[in-house]
């Protein structure tokens, strides 16, 4: 089993960082990039690229939206019951979604 290899960086005065080079080079990122940090239930946090095909700053902006109204109302969340599911189903049928194929022109 090979070493980790291990690289740091400080923390300026606004808590921004430089990427160092080597992590830099491994996730072959470039300025301007965006990164994404993960954090496990443990603690550790590793980082990843967001390729531009990943990144939609609207989802972002809704995701955060989202995240900040649960924490706020966590008395909103409901169960996701069989009467909503079977509601749902009888909406959409045996309708079959393609996520990955293209929108016709009709729907972009």
């Amino acid at each position: 089993m090979s070493a980790l290899a291990e690289e740091v960086s400080k923390l300026t005065d606004r808590y921004q960082t430089t990427v160092p080079s080597g992590v830099r080079k491994q996730l072959k990122l470039e300025k301007g990039d965006h990164i994404r940090y993960c954090i496990e239930p443990n603690g550790r946090v590793y980082i990843e690229p967001v390729r531009k095909s990943e990144y939609d700053p609207a989802v972002g902006a809704f995701l955060d939206f989202i995240e900040a109204d649960i924490k706020a109302h966590p008395e909103h969340l409901k169960a996701f019951d069989g009467a909503l599911y079977d509601r749902l189903k009888a909406l959409v049928g045996d309708v079959e979604v393609d996520f990955e194929s293209a929108l016709s022109p009709d729907d972009e």
